[in-house]
């Protein structure tokens, strides 16, 4: 506030200094006005429109080079998958004589564990010289059938390694197949495996693009490889305008393309890859409109806020603090708005991973009642029901099927106790007889990857109370794993010791394998939430994780070590009683006893 000055006129001077410092705070607010005009608003627009302008150029740029990094990484995906497949054929073909392929129940075997964690395969077969079927498996009759003079038979015969375009063939549907030529001294035999359409459709339309986005292959003649999701189909041939074999990926802009049905569609942009093996053409289009509406829109509000503010300069300078703290605020609520948003995406996410962490526990369940069930149709085509031994047989493999049903229900119960934290069931458990019926389910599964095990059991071991269901889940976490360390090796044993430690009141008990180990910087985070080092699709980080919740809310402990290309051993103590808190929970219902 201006201080009046002490005056030496009389009183008949003080309307004049009162009209002259108003003429004063009125040049001040205008000459402020015009400064602020010439020193803040002029600027603003001007380097506004040229932040609008570079940021355009800019954004545009980065959506485009995102653009061709997320196509040439889906394209490294697709090949990788490809290869992967064509890969296992080659080894399955390198490391099985003929001889071995074609006993009976034999291939369906491998046909099963090739699609033990996905369903990439519809079926395979081992295909003779002569081009007549040697072994099949899968659900097509195609026994009959002579493939000398089809078109994938002369080329794998040519080049030994195959992969064909999309074609009817005999079962009148779409599909392509992978096929690998195995010399076995002065025969020739073919590997012969057709790729699921559906789950190869799926890892070709992985991609995130919007409403209009969509992603298919192309062939070399421009014919559908896979459906298109706004238009067209599988095996029909394509209006894209495919043009010459290019390295890398290439961004396209499309003007006057139609539809099936002869529309003209709206202007679009296009990402294209070619693939090495097979030729095909990899193609992400979106509308360009929605391709680029992020970019319209911040530029639209951009300008918007910018001109905005030069009003604001312009017409409410006095409230400029009163303004900024609106903006604030505004700001502010905004982005609460936005932490509520990515929470909520959180949650949602953490539940998409619980359930893949479920699908990834019943798989093994499932896979041996698969197994369960194929030996039991082998053995029906084999021998006559009247047959004692087939009788017997019979019975074994229902009687696995159930247990293998029960167990899938408690793994399920099993999950949920472990997100939702409830009530255990406590039990004597004779860790010997437990292990050992653990060690008999996963065998069979284990011996078709050249996996032997040895079992250590301490005989003086005193029975645990523990969570028999819980303990299962841990134990066959592990000895999965164990099973998987061994990929890429072609023979392998995994170690099972029990020992029992009377001074500290606890059983130990070690799984070791001879595996690839695991690397030291991964050490510290194997029970980590979602941490894996398996491949995309054959793990979901939630197994190791599980184990160390659940053994630690027995009370026990749970270790690692490991080298590389040596193996990895997991230790785990439990007590004889479980903890107190745990104990207490129980006590309303069953009191209980120490064990023997």
């Amino acid at each position: 506030m201006v201080k009046e000055p002490h005056s030496a006129h009389n009183g008949s001077d003080v309307p004049d200094i009162a009209a002259e410092r108003k003429a004063t705070y009125s040049r001040l607010f205008w000459r402020f006005v015009w400064l602020t005009i010439l020193c803040s608003l002029a600027p603003l627009l001007l380097v506004g429109w040229g932040i609008n302008l570079h940021y355009s150029q800019f954004a545009r740029e980065r959506m485009l080079d995102f653009f061709q990094t997320q196509v040439e990484d889906h394209r490294k995906d697709i090949e990788r998958f490809l290869k992967e497949h064509t890969s296992k054929l080659q080894l399955i073909a390198r490391t099985h004589e003929r001889e071995q392929l074609i006993e009976p129940g034999a291939l369906q075997n491998v046909f099963d564990l090739f699609n033990q964690d996905v369903r990439a395969l519809t079926d395979l077969s081992v295909i003779g010289e002569d081009g007549f079927h040697l072994a099949y498996a899968g659900p097509y009759d195609l026994w009959s059938r002579n493939y000398s003079k089809e078109f994938w038979f002369t080329q794998v015969m040519q080049k030994g390694i195959y992969v064909s375009d999309m074609f009817m063939g005999f079962r009148k549907e779409p599909h392509f197949i992978i096929a690998v030529l195995h010399h076995e001294g002065d025969s020739k035999w073919i590997l012969r495996a057709t790729i699921n359409t559906e789950v190869f459709r799926s890892l070709v339309e992985n991609v995130r693009i919007g409403k209009t986005g969509q992603a298919y292959l192309l062939n070399a003649e421009g014919i559908y490889q896979t459906s298109p999701r706004l238009s067209g189909a599988i095996m029909e041939k394509s209006t894209y305008p495919m043009g010459p074999y290019h390295e890398g990926p290439q961004v396209r802009t499309l003007d006057g393309l139609k539809d099936a049905q002869g529309r003209e569609r709206p202007r679009q942009i296009a990402c294209q890859a070619w693939l090495h093996d097979p030729r095909w053409l990899l193609v992400v289009k979106q509308d360009y409109d929605e391709a680029f509406a992020d970019v319209s829109y911040a530029n639209t509000w951009t300008l918007v806020f910018l001109h905005l503010s030069a009003a604001s300069i312009l017409v409410v300078t006095v409230l400029v603090t009163r303004h900024m703290i609106t903006s604030i605020k505004r700001r502010d609520a905004e982005a609460d708005r936005l932490n509520q948003q990515l929470l909520q995406a959180g949650k949602l996410a953490s539940i998409g991973e619980l359930s893949a962490g479920v699908a990834h526990e019943i798989n093994n369940p499932l896979a041996i009642i698969l197994t369960e069930r194929q030996l039991l149709l082998d053995a029906a085509r084999q021998a006559p029901i009247a047959d004692p031994e087939f009788q017997e047989q019979f019975a074994d493999s229902m009687s696995q099927i159930d247990v293998q049903v029960q167990r899938c229900k408690r793994i399920t119960h099993n999950l949920l106790r472990f997100s939702r934290r409830t009530q255990s069931v406590i039990e004597k458990v004779d860790l010997n007889a437990f292990l050992r019926e653990v060690v008999e389910l996963m065998e069979r599964e284990a011996r078709t990857g050249g996996i032997k095990f040895f079992s250590e059991l301490d005989a003086s071991l005193p029975p645990v109370l523990s969570d028999p269901s819980q303990l299962q889940q841990v134990f066959l976490n592990l000895i999965t794993n164990a099973i998987d360390a061994h990929d890429g090796k072609p023979y392998g044993s995994v170690r099972i010791t029990t020992q029992s430690n009377p001074d500290r009141r606890m059983a130990t008990v070690k799984v070791a394998d001879a595996g690839s180990g695991i690397r030291p910087e991964h050490l510290n985070r194997i029970f980590d939430p979602f941490f894996t080092t398996k491949p995309v699709g054959k793990g979901t980080g939630l197994g190791l994780s599980i184990c160390f919740s659940i053994i630690k809310r027995l009370g026990g402990s749970i270790a690692v070590h490991s080298e590389l290309e040596k193996g990895t051993e997991f230790t785990i103590g439990l007590p004889f009683l479980p903890p107190k808190e745990l104990q207490d929970s129980l006590a309303k219902k069953e009191p209980l006893k120490p064990a023997a």
